[in-house]
């Protein structure tokens, strides 16, 4: 009976062995224990450190410039700069991805001429430092000047097949305002609508198109021409034998009103152009 009382874990070796197993698992259960505790040290110090440490970023940035833009027109600046940012890493990259301040020319204390003025900064946190490329620019200060111009139109062909004929061109705006520097609006000889016609053309056409101020030898200026683009109706039409000889005299009429047409907005620009000076 005592025997059997004994039972079996009144064996030493299994005892012993109990003992084993559950110092392994107390063993495991510590040592993972303090793994997750290490590794979670060691992903916040990452975190600590990246939100740390430096950072230099390149950004391209628009370049404002501050002026009286009703007296002055200015020219020679680019339109984009490259900003280098460097500071807190988690700043660059916030900075960097929102492009949130401003990259500016201040030149309202400068008159008519050519500058060469500093580009500045603003709106950046203050941890954060910030070098442009290039830091100085050189730009050409004009008084704003503006005239009113006649359009002429230009067609790219005056030969139609099968005997179709061009007569005279319509135009939804014939008096445009042309804006720029005085020196550069002083060069206008005239306001174009270049308009293309097929060959093969057997209706009227009416195009949309962009106009140009060009001066004496055809090269278009840097000037703001407003309205920018009009409507021209082309009328095509085809006549018999005996009108062919009218629609010649017409073409030539045309031509003749053409360049009379020329004649006048050069003329027109010499009246605006002193009239623009005496005021």
């Amino acid at each position: 009976m005592n025997k059997n009382s004994d039972g079996f874990f009144s064996r030493k070796w299994v005892l012993r062995v109990v003992a084993l197993v559950l110092a392994i698992f107390l063993f495991i259960y510590v040592n993972g224990s303090k793994d997750g505790f290490l590794r979670q040290n060691t992903r916040d110090s990452s975190r600590n450190s990246a939100l740390m440490s430096n950072k230099t970023a390149n950004i391209q940035m628009p370049l404002n410039i501050t002026i009286d833009n009703e007296k002055y027109v200015v020219t020679g600046y680019p339109q984009n700069v490259k900003v280098q940012v460097s500071g807190p890493s988690a700043l660059v990259t916030t900075t960097s991805n929102t492009q949130n301040f401003r990259v500016y020319a201040d030149l309202n204390s400068l008159g008519p001429g050519k500058h060469r003025v500093p580009i500045k900064t603003s709106g950046l946190n203050s941890e954060l430092h910030a070098v442009t490329t290039p830091r100085y620019i050189n730009v050409n200060i004009q008084p704003r000047k503006t005239i009113n111009m006649r359009v002429s139109v230009r067609l790219s062909t005056h030969d139609l097949d099968n005997g179709y004929t061009i007569g005279r061109p319509r135009l939804d705006t014939d008096i445009v305002q042309v804006t720029g520097s005085k020196e550069e609006v002083n060069r206008v000889s005239r306001v174009v609508a270049f308009v293309a016609i097929p060959n093969d053309a057997k209706g009227d056409l009416t195009r949309q198109v962009t106009l140009q101020a060009v001066d004496k030898n055809g090269q278009t200026l840097n000037v703001v021409i407003l309205p920018k683009t009009t409507n021209v109706t082309i009328p095509i039409g085809r006549g018999n034998s005996d009108s062919s000889s009218d629609d010649s005299d017409s073409s030539s009429s045309s031509s003749s009103s053409a360049s009379r047409n020329s004649q006048t907005a050069d003329s027109y620009i010499s009246d605006s152009s002193e009239n623009s000076s005496s005021n």
